[in-house]
């Protein structure tokens, strides 16, 4: 699909991902195509896929995980939400609804068919949070298998890229356990962000 995409301008790609029904079949709310980018975006933002409150709002992270990215990036919901500093694309663009241990994965669809094509308009990229397992398989060559090596191992990625627990509360005993997480990581990504912004 990236080679028909290719010849489309920024809004006219934007548009059709924002009309996307790629996996209508399979979304139990629908499509609701939940991004937010702009040419000029600094910072990437690569979750996983929307849950039901974004899914409700069509704002992305508009729920306590998106507080708690907030905190770890350091900035105001204003700075997060201007697309000329942050782009925001999930592994899967739509709610993929619930399993027996939260949220389904990110449809398998979505990001073949859009993220290259995405991702060739995003020239100014200088950093990219790569936020839970799918997003590390998709974005960091030669990751591991499991997230919290991924994320030990963060300064292999760092400073273009770094990877990251799902900022949940689901995840909280996660950083209990990995307490240096949040005092070595976490500053060293408020630096990074305050020079980028």
């Amino acid at each position: 699909m990236t080679d028909k995409l290719a010849h489309l301008s920024f809004d006219e790609l934007v548009q059709q991902v924002r009309a996307c029904t790629l996996c209508a079949d399979f979304l139990p709310l629908g499509p609701r195509p939940v991004v937010q980018l702009s040419p000029e975006s600094r910072i990437l933002v690569v979750g996983q896929a929307p849950g039901t409150r974004v899914h409700e709002t069509g704002v992305p992270f508009n729920d306590p995980s998106g507080d708690r990215l907030r905190q770890w990036m350091g900035i105001t919901r204003e700075d997060f939400y201007d697309d000329r500093k942050l782009a925001i694309l999930p592994m899967g663009f739509c709610y993929p609804g619930t399993g027996k241990s939260g949220d389904l994965p990110p449809r398998p669809e979505c990001a073949p068919a859009w993220r290259s094509a995405l991702l060739e308009r995003l020239p100014n990229i200088a950093l990219t949070l790569v936020i839970g397992q799918y997003a590390h398989a998709w974005h960091l060559p030669g990751a591991k298998k499991s997230v919290t090596e991924n994320v030990r191992n963060w300064r292999d990625f760092w400073p273009e890229k770094l990877p990251m627990p799902h900022p949940s509360p689901r995840n909280n005993l996660w950083l209990r356990r990995n307490p240096w997480y949040e005092s070595e990581v976490i500053p060293e990504l408020q630096e990074r962000i305050a020079k980028l912004l």
